[in-house]
């Protein structure tokens, strides 16, 4: 009952327009990682491109999927910045935490030697379930531009209260989440 009360607090907080101010959210960082064993020099590089957002993720608004069939984007619960950039400038900060022997830069970074990690992101959004899930695909491609592995990845996150302030730090764990599977795999294909 809670999960539906949920969604329909957020579909009618959405479809109300009338006269309230938009809000503006951003990501949460990435939870702080133990760093006393880091490595003093990075012997690996890694170029994390810019994330690509399916069509109906890529507006301002925070998207809910009120059931199985139906996706909502908020006109009232906007994102502060281009989703796109605050999943990669995520990322990367998550995965130099979690990589510590690896440089990793943005798109703009030196791809002298470097791998590049490109990511398409599916699904990043609140659920009619109370889950905030973050679904996609990523490759990795080595410094000649051959694939060396494309993989699916998944994570969810439960919502611990209603509302979107709590929907956006779930999607956050869900990032980190992302984040962990991620870094994980890079270390075996090394």
């Amino acid at each position: 009952m809670a999960v539906l009360l949920l969604a329909l607090t957020l579909l009618a907080s959405c479809a109300s327009g009338g006269g309230t101010s938009a809000q503006r959210y951003s990501l949460p960082e990435g939870a702080e990682l133990d760093q006393t064993s880091r490595v003093e020099m990075p012997s690996q590089r890694l170029v994390v491109s810019r994330v690509r957002v399916t069509d109906y993720l890529d507006a301002e608004g925070i998207v809910m999927q009120l059931d199985d069939i139906t996706v909502n984007r908020a006109r009232q619960h906007l994102w502060a910045e281009d989703l796109p950039r605050q999943l990669q400038r995520g990322l990367r900060q998550r995965l130099a935490e979690r990589l510590p022997d690896t440089q990793v830069f943005g798109e703009d970074g030196r791809r002298d030697g470097a791998y590049e990690l490109r990511l398409d992101v599916t699904h990043f959004q609140g659920r009619y379930d109370g889950q905030a899930i973050a679904r996609g695909e990523w490759q990795l491609r080595d410094a000649r531009g051959e694939v060396i592995a494309l993989e699916p990845f998944a994570a969810s996150t439960t919502l611990d209260a209603d509302g979107y302030p709590a929907l956006v730090r779930a999607l956050g764990s869900s990032w980190d989440s992302v984040a962990d599977q991620l870094a994980d795999r890079l270390r075996e294909l090394r």
